[in-house]
């Protein structure tokens, strides 16, 4: 039996990416998220977690967990500080989407697609590990309403993170498929939809 095709989502920041791939994970793919491997792995009680306590100081840790805004606080003001918690990070999380790659192929009812979302897939240069790239890009006052709803953070927060990213004209560049979400989930879900239909006939 063939292997699952791979397809990994990234995009900018706030794009529709994680709405994508729910779409995707509706109409049949298996679908793992970067973001929610990262959040198990960084617990007091994993290896990566203890990696991640000595990098970046015990700190961190709030209440017996990791505190991510914490660490966000630390490494964006010290770039050579960041460089060596994504090299501690990056090698993890594309082992843990490996296992599920591997446990996706070993499934007796087999999903139609192995979907991976991967915000920073060009950046920790993760793109030829996957058969297809998608690019999920959207107005940036769009992106930065969303942001600010969805996280309650500020415009300035918004633009501190995006500068670590590519840009979305890059990002675009470099994927096989573009998804333009500037209007509304109905659209999205419909475009999504015709990008399943391309990558699974």
């Amino acid at each position: 039996m063939l292997a699952l095709s791979k397809v990994a989502v990234t995009g900018g920041l706030s794009c529709g990416k994680t709405s994508v791939c729910h779409f995707f994970k509706r109409f049949g793919a298996y679908v793992v998220s970067a973001d929610d491997i990262v959040h198990r792995l960084l617990s007091p009680t994993t290896n990566l977690g203890q990696h991640v306590i000595l990098l970046i100081g015990s700190d961190i840790v709030i209440n017996n967990q990791i505190d991510r805004s914490k660490i966000s606080q630390k490494v964006f003001k010290q770039p050579l500080l960041l460089k060596s918690l994504e090299r501690i990070l990056h090698p993890a999380v594309q082992d843990e989407i490996k296992k599920h790659y591997d446990l996706a192929n070993q499934q007796k009812i087999r999903k139609k697609l192995f979907v991976a979302e991967i915000p920073l897939l060009f950046e920790a240069r993760l793109e030829n590990f996957y058969d297809t790239v998608i690019s999920v890009v959207a107005d940036s006052d769009k992106s930065k309403k969303r942001f600010q709803k969805a996280t309650g953070k500020s415009i300035e927060e918004y633009e501190r993170r995006s500068a670590r990213q590519l840009s979305i004209d890059e990002k675009a560049h470099r994927a096989d498929y573009v998804i333009v979400n500037d209007s509304n989930l109905d659209d999205l879900e419909i475009e999504t939809k015709k990008l399943m239909n391309i990558l699974t006939h």
